[in-house]
């Protein structure tokens, strides 16, 4: 049996010493039923209860504020935007329909080849001793001449019968293009690589691309053809580079339209997934597209599907059917300061009215979530998605930053929904579920499931570094952790420190533990040790609350 010494500050006031440097040492008293023992090795007892204390509730991160709680998120979308829902072959329908088409889908194959063999060489043709399209674009390159962009017209009459060999024999088409000089960047919702195919046919616009699409064969040269802008994600240069680039060639009429997917991803098309602001900043007007792919047996869409499986139902179909529609031109807003944010959601609002979808606040992000847990071997991976944009929007979360939490989530040995339980939450931290730990637990647990999702873990740490007292208590923990006239933390000293909250683990446990926070290995915590580590986990902030506050933990004998 466990109790606390504790200090005449109640526990609704854990706050108040870490705005001092000095704190009021606690006051022990006799237990009348025993002897009780602090860290200190006074036989003392205190019956002050806190929020380490094991029975009832308590907010065991109220020293970082007077609501230290994360307010209850929107309840989590049931909506999968990724996922492609045609099995394999689709039963015996799918079955006899492949058998049946197998040599159709060897003269679709060879039309395929042969297309992509003569757009190639046109292709090269029409870069051939064009300076400006040497290895890459360069930034600032001016437009391709006239007479090379009329020799793309044989690489666009080859995207047409790529798409024919597809199995898009014909396509609807609503609406028109509006003049370039009206709208000078096209938006399009991004449901599967035919969709750039028949825009390519289409509009033979410049595209804002990922790096990595520049090493892919044939096509790589076909879009660079293109004038392609490229872009890293990742990279706040590259992105602001593309933006400029943007903003020039959409500014020059010379140039032909720029075409963006401002989703940055493909989606299933039954949801628009958040907008990438790249097509907004500039302040141009947009004309959005919409693209639809009715279907009754086969979801063409590219989501949780390889290449070359989609490749091979598109071959074995009687007919794909594909719908664009292009809507209304959409103007910037009047007030600039609100351009990129409204300019991009009235866009999109626009698109999922068209498409009698919902806007989601799901991302790219997301997509690499769902990837990561399928790759871990996990079930129901979409359980794992956060709809980052909204996690970005209001905590400032980093993609880097949820993936690394992903991974530490994922070590915690997840169930088949994707839940954790306590102890397996402690776990990998050499902990166990002790009462201050459970309190910590349930921080997170705010469905009161005695288990967490991968977005409660995110949304729950997000909240706590967000906190304006948290850098300021990490150092102040460090500072009361480490003996004085030292500058590291040993091994002893931790576990003296987790006395003021818990019984210390075991040994090995222990040491477990001490490599949590000894991030460079050299067998000792300095501070940027301490604080990186309480920045990556920064829920263990409570185990040094007592520390910090002069508590003392002990244990009735």
């Amino acid at each position: 049996m466990a109790t606390r010494n504790h200090g005449p500050t109640p526990a609704s006031s854990l706050a108040t010493p870490l705005l001092s440097d000095s704190i009021t040492p606690t006051t022990p008293t006799r237990a009348a039923n025993g002897h009780a023992r602090g860290h200190d090795g006074d036989d003392d007892l205190c019956a002050a209860a806190s929020v380490c204390d094991g029975g009832g509730g308590g907010d065991p991160f109220a020293f970082l504020s007077e609501d230290s709680r994360p307010p209850r998120p929107p309840g989590p979308s049931p909506a999968d935007p990724f996922r492609n829902r045609t099995p394999w072959l689709g039963g015996p329908y799918g079955w006899a329909r492949t058998l049946l088409l197998a040599p159709v889908a060897t003269a679709r194959l060879v039309l395929f080849g042969l297309a992509i063999a003569i757009g190639y060489a046109a292709t090269w043709v029409a870069l051939r001793g064009w300076t400006d399209s040497r290895e890459r674009p360069r930034e600032g390159a001016g437009p391709m001449p006239a007479w090379r962009r009329r020799l793309m017209w044989v690489t666009r009459l080859s995207a047409r019968c790529i798409l024919f060999s597809f199995g898009y024999h014909w396509i609807t088409r609503k609406g028109r293009p509006a003049p370039r000089e009206l709208a000078p960047i096209v938006v399009s919702n991004h449901v599967s690589y035919i969709d750039p195919i028949y825009f390519f046919y289409e509009l033979f616009p410049t595209i804002v691309s990922s790096d990595s699409h520049d090493a892919i064969p044939f096509v790589g040269t076909i879009i660079r053809a293109m004038q392609v802008i490229y872009v890293d994600r990742f990279s706040p240069a590259s992105r602001k580079s593309a933006v400029n680039e943007i903003k020039r060639k959409a500014g020059g009429n010379s140039f032909p339209r720029v075409l963006l997917f401002p989703e940055g991803t493909t989606t299933n098309g039954r949801f628009l997934i958040s907008f990438q602001h790249g097509a907004f900043i500039p302040g141009y007007p947009v004309q959005p597209v919409v693209v639809r792919y009715p279907h009754v047996h086969f979801d063409q869409s590219w989501g949780n599907i390889s290449l070359i499986a989609l490749m091979f139902k598109m071959f074995t179909q009687f007919h794909n059917f594909m719908e664009v529609e292009y809507l209304p031109i959409v103007y910037p807003p009047e007030i600039k300061q609100e351009n990129a944010l409204h300019f991009a959601e009235n866009t999109s609002y626009a698109m999922a009215h068209a498409l009698n979808v919902l806007p989601t606040s799901y991302s790219y992000a997301d997509s690499m979530i769902a990837s990561r847990a399928e790759e871990a071997g996990k079930a129901n991976c979409s359980s794992y998605m956060v709809e980052m944009a909204w996690v970005k929007e209001v905590y400032g979360v980093s993609t880097a930053e949820a993936m690394e939490l992903l991974e530490h989530f994922l070590a915690m040995n997840p169930d088949s929904d994707g839940r954790v339980k306590a102890q397996d939450f402690w776990a990998p931290f050499g902990l166990d579920c002790s009462p201050l730990c459970k309190k910590i637990f349930h921080y997170f647990d705010f469905e009161n499931k005695e288990s967490i999702t991968f977005r409660q873990f995110l949304v729950g740490c997000a909240h706590l570094r967000k906190q304006p007292l948290f850098e300021g208590v990490c150092e102040t923990a460090f500072e009361k952790c480490k003996a004085p006239g030292t500058s590291d933390i040993s091994l002893a000293q931790l576990a003296d420190a987790l006395r003021s909250g818990m019984l210390p683990p075991a040994d090995d446990r222990m040491l477990k533990l001490f490599e949590t926070f000894d991030i460079d290995d050299d067998d000792k915590i300095s501070k940027d040790d301490f604080v990186a580590c309480l920045a990556r986990f920064p829920f263990m902030i409570a185990l040094f609350a007592g520390r910090i506050n002069g508590e003392v933990y002990i244990e009735i004998v």
